[in-house]
């Protein structure tokens, strides 16, 4: 399945990436950066059908963790980081009220690893 074009939109200079499911576990990559600084990963909503969204899943990326999968209007409070469903269609990985990418350090390319 290919991902959306809003999610295509930021491979700039970086391989093609696939999208990777096995029992309890969803691998993709960090393809873009939104100017907010959310990462947009290539793990597209339909990838993300019958995964729970609540705190038994889990998101790696680079190093930092987050539980459970949030809608766009989540309501957490400032410098949380979390993982939603984006308006691009995909999985993002943000800090609310803040750049993710510049302040952890993330930057296209970095794996992510969704596990439940």
């Amino acid at each position: 399945m290919r991902p959306p074009p809003a999610c295509r939109g930021g491979l700039r200079g970086l391989p093609r990436t696939e999208v990777f499911e096995v029992a309890g576990k969803l691998r993709g990559t960090v393809i873009s950066v939104s100017t907010g600084g959310d990462l947009v990963t290539d793990i597209t909503a339909a990838q993300l059908e019958g995964v729970p969204t609540d705190e038994s899943v889990s998101i790696h990326c680079d190093g930092h963790v987050t539980a459970g999968i949030f809608p766009v209007d989540h309501g957490q409070p400032e410098m949380t980081f979390l993982a939603r469903l984006g308006e691009s269609g995909c999985l993002e990985l943000a800090l609310v009220g803040d750049d993710a990418s510049s302040f952890l350090g993330i930057r296209p390319g970095a794996r992510v690893l969704i596990k439940w």
